[in-house]
């Protein structure tokens, strides 16, 4: 059994987390900018299908990728060195949630529903969740969103409608929180994916205590300059 969520933010402890399904701690709750702000400070992350309950998660162990340790492949240099994207952040943040929500294959559903989208919409609105866009020419093929909280970014979903779309948008947002001293990228769960880009588990108590060391310190929340990656030089 659960814990049913009151009217306020408040978690039970994260070693009250189930071990199957793996890190499953509550249910309940809400999806304003209040309870995901005191969820994410606590690696919290809600994670739920269409008709359920809000569900809330912390998994053990986690899944994490530091932003200078993301590993560039041969191939994935090469696109990125021919620039056949142009990255920009924060100016298609609608678009981006919803490419992220399409089904994946024909008959699956999405975990990212209308309700989802209209939270993380908010938390944008605030300055608090930022997307990565990959364009070509005029069209949107690829990206990536989630929040950033303190020097900690909590990746939400990526989407490619092109080859390596993805993988660029990731790219160049490892190379810019690198350069702004953030600690951490949270993948939340793990998948060979983001294992081949460098991102590794860790334990659950060990991915709190880095939580606090990176989650209360930073900057401030706002838009992010939609040209800030368009410096980066790929050698």
């Amino acid at each position: 059994m659960i814990p049913w969520l009151g009217d306020h933010p408040a978690f039970p402890p994260l070693e009250c987390a189930l071990a199957e399904p793996n890190g499953l701690l509550a249910a309940g709750g809400a999806l304003s900018p209040e309870w995901l702000l005191c969820a994410y400070r606590q690696g919290i992350f809600p994670w739920y299908n269409h008709g359920e309950p809000i569900l809330w998660w912390s998994p053990d162990p986690r899944l994490v990728l530091v932003p200078d340790q993301i590993r560039i492949s041969h191939s994935l240099r090469k696109t990125l060195r021919r620039r056949r994207f142009t990255v920009r952040l924060d100016t298609a943040f609608v678009e981006v949630t919803h490419a992220c929500a399409a089904p994946r294959s024909p008959g699956v559903g999405t975990w990212i529903t209308a309700e989802m989208q209209a939270a993380y919409r908010r938390m944008h609105e605030l300055g608090y969740a930022h997307s990565v866009e990959c364009w070509h020419g005029e069209r949107l093929v690829g990206g990536l969103y989630g929040m950033a909280l303190g020097r900690v970014f909590f990746g939400e979903s990526m989407f490619s409608a092109e080859t390596d779309a993805s993988k660029v948008a990731l790219a160049h947002l490892a190379r810019l929180l690198a350069g702004r001293g953030y600690g951490m990228i949270d993948c939340q769960m793990t998948t060979q994916h983001l294992l081949s880009l460098g991102a590794r588990e860790i334990p659950r108590a060990a991915f709190r205590r880095a939580l606090e060391r990176w989650v209360h310190e930073g900057p401030p929340p706002g838009r992010w300059a939609a040209d800030a990656a368009s410096a980066i030089v790929w050698p």
